[in-house]
């Protein structure tokens, strides 16, 4: 007899809903709303990860909170460019990114997510191919350095319209890696506007880590709480279970002013996506 499958993701909060407020003033009441797991937001106003001390005590107080520190959401800008054909501005963006990383080791995250490609669209640049080419290079010396620090580096699909926003471009480079420990952070909602929300879990299967979970109604990325868009979830989290993940589901919602209407967002979106654990649980066991 085939054993059933059991849904029992975690599912995380990314701090990135409050990107524009510090650390330090929102891990508290993400703890009390119950999201112990956590993906640490980059942004320069949340968390400077130049400054080595607000990193050291951002670290301290996730431990004194009992939280877990699961990943860290590189900084990603317009002038950080790893695919740039001025060598002294990729290395500028690498050197970026690696000091990131730095600071994700000091906080004790296991995964490193990153946007392998520019915030820029590139689709009719005749550099194209020259530009996968110097990304692949620089991801695999940060890969290199992940490792050095413990981490998992994680490639997310961006945008449709960017270089690296559809499931062949994710397959290209993760074939140019010289290394096996990366991963693939599938963002829903980016997926759900290129239209590859049907196949693409089967496309990076094998390599899929976790999720950054929203939802949108196919016209912009809203960043909505999973249930509030036209994502079909039940569906999706299907593959996502035959695809054999481990991983986590870490909500990625649109942030503002108001912190409890953020958080009451996250609660809801967390309540939908275990309803719908539930019954694929309660399936599985009559099947």
């Amino acid at each position: 007899m085939k054993k059933s499958k059991i849904y029992d993701w975690p599912i995380g909060l990314s701090t990135g809903c409050f990107y524009q407020t510090s650390i330090l003033d929102c891990l508290k009441s993400i703890q009390q709303t119950g999201f112990n797991l956590i993906e640490i937001c980059s942004y320069h106003a949340h968390l400077d990860y130049h400054d080595k001390k607000f990193v050291v005590r951002t670290a301290s107080m996730i431990q004194e909170l009992g939280m877990e520190p699961y990943s860290f959401h590189a900084p990603f800008a317009d002038n950080i460019d790893i695919t740039s054909l001025d060598s002294a501005q990729q290395r500028i963006a690498l050197d970026e990114i690696t000091q990131a990383a730095e600071a994700a080791s000091i906080l004790g995250v296991a995964h490193f997510v990153i946007h392998p490609g520019p915030e820029q669209d590139l689709r009719l640049d005749d550099d194209r191919p020259k530009r996968f080419e110097n990304a692949a290079k620089a991801l695999n010396v940060l890969s290199k350095r992940c490792e050095e620090l413990n981490l998992k580096l994680v490639f997310e699909n961006m945008l449709p319209h960017l270089s690296f926003g559809q499931p062949s471009d994710l397959q290209w480079v993760l074939g140019e890696m010289h290394s096996s420990n990366v991963g693939v952070c599938l963002d829903t909602g980016h997926a759900y506007l290129s239209g590859e929300i049907e196949t693409v879990v089967q496309k990076i299967s094998g390599h899929l880590t976790m999720l950054h979970a929203n939802d949108n109604n196919g016209n912009y990325d809203d960043h909505l709480p999973p249930g509030e868009g036209k994502i079909d979830w039940p569906t999706l989290l299907k593959q996502v279970s035959d695809s054999d993940f481990h991983g986590t589901l870490m909500l990625e919602l649109a942030g503002n002013k108001d912190l409890r209407r953020v958080l009451a967002n996250a609660r809801s979106g967390r309540k939908y996506l275990l309803e719908i654990l539930k019954q694929l649980n309660t399936l599985n066991h009559t099947d």
